[in-house]
């Protein structure tokens, strides 16, 4: 037997094992409830089955989703073996999911809604004397102290106590001139001179010039005998809070030597952040809290707010007064503050309790229900919508338009939420890209990109962006669609272009009704661009008005089916434009949202097969037409000076890059006209005049900000000219892409090698690039291969 088992051993070993095996198949089965079991394991099987008869056009990595193939094999970064990637639902930024995965992924959705919504603007500062309230005991006249009657700080004093009497001889004749005038007899008959009764009081208000009362004089009148001292008595009723001078010192006119606080009223200066100043207003009631006595809730209102930003610290100083009648509040106290905001449309903050009501613009203590004038200061008082609140409106439409925080996937001033598509066969969600506003408390105000009831996904939403992400769709992630993984930081292996999925549709012919609505669009994109040049904020705004109602002219029900969808995307970026567009409130912000419409507008063209216009007809192919020497010869001296500008930026020296902008200037203004009737004279004349308004923005800019929103410009016009002419140069060029540039909207330029040397962020992201091109041969490879 012991033989039969040395022979077998390796037999009976294997068994075991398979015993084991079952035995814990057997086990599993009896925990998920018997028959339970087997019918998980028939889902599962089936699931199986169904996954190796579909055919997935993409296999990715499911630690670096960026990776697709177009079948099984590992992944280049990290090794692991590459996973099927079935197709998500048929729109541009939709996907679909099973109810397992669903409750798998835990997505959860909840309504956009019109509400009001409360933001807690939290702030911290200290308690300070109210400036309003400070007393100082000077010196009337010049002498020595001869008794100071207060003899330390923090001393309660009421209304006319006497504070320091001080010896003066000036005072001294002062008193004795009022004494020799008043003991002469008065004349008996009219005279030229003055009468003596004249003389006599102008000795009085001398006295009084110098300090003394009227009870004062009259003492010395009445006594017949001048005094070698004066007394000074408190003007306000508080608290000594300095003691500049000491007994035997001699002072000068106008010397302080007291300093007295009314601590029954005080201030609060606190700090608020610069991302909180949408939320305040004048008059706002205020809570507080101290160190000194916790759990307790103090209340003020707010009376001032700093017009100038602090640099350093990016807040603004805010000043409430509060009430101090049991005195525990102290000067010095450190304090912590909540304002709540009820916020209505449009961000404007909503009191109801103040409808109808008027306020001193100088003591927002003082609130009534009339006209009249300030209790306190005499001013006007003001209605209270005049200063910047919304008072009760019963009306929905002030209730603004909200979505969960938790739902919003941030971009920049956009952002991407997840929408629930009612009625689908199985969940499906659609990706949306939204303008917001300010954050209040738990929501995000919303501009524009959702309507009321649409159903955003709160928790999962990550999920669902990866997997448009691994789908090669324009997700949170990858703006443009076709993968490439986002950006690269340096140091990342990411892929290469051919191994991404392309989004963009293949030409089609548009019937007139829709094809000339979309051509108005490519119409008014010009109009901007020319108010862009001449600077005007408020055409620009008017002109992206008008972008509006060209995007709504366009028949959507006129699209077919296969194309719909693109169109709905590049419909849904552009009215985006137009919400940031019609609140352009400074050039630089002008020329950011341009940029994107700009984008938006290239992709309906590419996408579309949109006809030339009239004018691009008439000339020549944007595309490396043959130019006479003269062109040539002008263009040469731009390259050297763009690429120390870059080099500069990169380098984040401010005197280097102010310098290398010289050089363009010089060159331009160097350039003599070209007399042709050569197509490309005519477009080079043209594109000097845009180098020309380029240029001289940025001979303007005076910090790295500015001249890095003039580069990106400069960077666009020197590809273009790339493009139409050919950079004459015998360096080989290369174009790169940063995609988080400008607030996520990217920004290319060009460079002399492909080492990645990012201008727009220079050394906190110098690596920061999505894609290296070599300009002419048009080799695409990521950044980082």
């Amino acid at each position: 037997m012991n033989e039969f088992f040395k022979q077998h051993r390796g037999k009976l070993w294997i068994a075991q094992a398979v015993a084991f095996v079952l035995l814990g198949v057997f086990v599993a089965s009896w925990f998920n409830g018997g028959s339970g079991g087997s019918k998980v394991s028939e889902t599962s099987a089936t699931a199986n089955l169904e996954a190796m008869q579909s055919k997935p056009s993409i296999w990715t990595c499911s630690m670096h989703p960026q990776i697709r193939r177009d079948g099984p094999g590992s992944c280049p970064i990290c090794g692991m073996d590459l996973v099927p990637v079935k197709e998500s639902a048929g729109g541009v930024r939709t996907v679909s999911i099973s109810p397992e995965i669903k409750s798998l992924m835990n997505v959860q959705v909840s309504p956009v809604r019109r509400q009001y919504v409360t933001a807690d603007v939290r702030m911290v500062g200290k308690v300070e004397y109210d400036e309003t309230r400070l007393a100082h005991i000077t010196a009337w006249v010049p002498g020595r102290l001869e008794r100071m009657f207060v003899d330390f700080t923090g001393v309660e004093v009421n209304k006319g106590d006497h504070m320091v009497q001080i010896y003066s001889e000036a005072l001294y004749t002062a008193q004795e001139e009022l004494l020799a005038v008043t003991k002469r007899d008065r004349p008996q008959s009219s005279s030229r001179f003055i009468e003596p009764l004249d003389l006599a009081e102008s000795a009085r208000e001398k006295l009084r010039l110098l300090g003394l009362t009227t009870e004062q004089i009259q003492t010395i009148e009445e006594r017949g005998k001048s005094s070698e001292t004066v007394t000074i008595y408190s003007p306000v009723g508080g608290v000594v809070v300095a003691k500049n001078k000491q007994e035997g010192d001699r002072v000068q006119t106008g010397d302080r030597i007291y300093t007295v606080a009314d601590l029954n009223h005080l201030w609060v200066q606190m700090d608020a952040y610069e991302s909180d100043l949408a939320w305040l207003r004048y008059g706002q009631d205020v809570e507080f809290t101290t160190e000194a006595y916790p759990g307790e809730v103090f209340r003020g209102r707010i009376a001032f707010i700093d017009p100038v930003l602090n640099e350093d610290t990016r807040t603004v100083k805010v000043r409430v007064n509060v009430s101090n009648g049991d005195g525990r509040l102290k000067p010095e106290m450190f304090v912590r503050a909540v304002v709540k905001s009820n916020v209505a449309s449009g961000g404007r903050v909503l009191d109801a309790s103040l409808a109808g009501k008027w306020i001193s613009p100088m003591h927002p203590e003082i609130i009534k229900d009339q006209p009249g004038d300030c209790d306190i200061c005499g001013m006007p008082l003001v209605r209270a919508e005049s200063l910047g609140y919304v008072t009760a409106e019963p009306t929905s439409a002030a209730k603004p338009l909200v979505v969960p925080a938790s739902a919003v996937l941030l971009t920049g001033t956009r952002a991407i939420v997840y929408v629930q598509i009612p009625d689908a066969d199985k969940p499906t969600y659609e990706g949306r890209e939204i303008v917001i506003g300010p954050r209040a408390g738990d929501f995000y105000l919303v501009k524009s990109g959702l309507e009321e009831g649409d159903l955003v996904v709160t928790n999962g939403n990550f999920k669902l962006d990866s997997a448009l992400q691994i789908s090669a769709k324009p997700s949170m992630m990858t703006p443009q669609g076709g993968g490439g993984g986002g950006h690269n930081h340096g140091g990342m292996e990411t892929p290469k272009a051919d191994e991404g999925v392309k989004m963009g549709a293949g030409p089609m012919d548009l019937v007139p009704a829709v094809r000339d609505p979309m051509q108005g669009i490519v119409e008014q994109y010009k109009t901007i661009q020319a108010k862009i040049e001449a600077a005007n904020l408020a055409e620009i705004r008017g002109s992206y008005d008008q972008l509006g109602e060209a995007v709504k002219a366009v028949p959507v029900d006129l699209i077919g089916p296969q194309m719909r969808p693109q169109w709905l995307e590049v419909a849904m970026l552009l009215r985006n434009d137009v919400t940031e567009g019609r609140e352009v409130n400074s050039m630089r912000e002008a020329d950011r949202v341009f940029a994107v419409t700009r984008q938006h507008v290239d992709q309906m063209k590419a996408q579309f097969s949109l006809p030339l216009s009239h004018d691009e007809m008439q000339m020549p192919s944007m595309t490396n037409m043959a130019a006479p020497p003269e062109v040539v010869e002008q263009l040469s001296g731009f390259v050297a000076p763009y690429l120390q500008l870059s080099q500069a930026l990169a380098a984040d020296d401010l005197d280097a890059a102010k310098r290398a902008v010289e050089p363009l200037h010089q060159r331009l203004a160097s350039l003599l006209p070209i007399v042709s009737e050569d197509k490309s004279v005519e477009m080079w004349s043209k594109e000097k005049r845009d180098l020309s308004e380029i240029i001289a923005r940025l001979q303007k800019a005076n910090d790295l900000a500015a001249l890095r929103s003039g580069f990106a410009l400069l960077s666009e016009q020197m590809l273009s000219l790339e493009r139409m002419f050919g950079l004459p140069t015998d360096e080989t060029l290369y174009e790169l892409h940063c995609p988080m540039a400008f607030e996520g909207r990217g920004a290319s330029w060009i460079q002399s090698d492909d080492a990645v040397r990012n201008p727009y962020y220079g050394a906190s992201m110098l690596k920061c690039a999505d894609r290296v091109e070599e300009l002419g041969s048009k080799e695409t490879r990521r950044a980082g291969d």
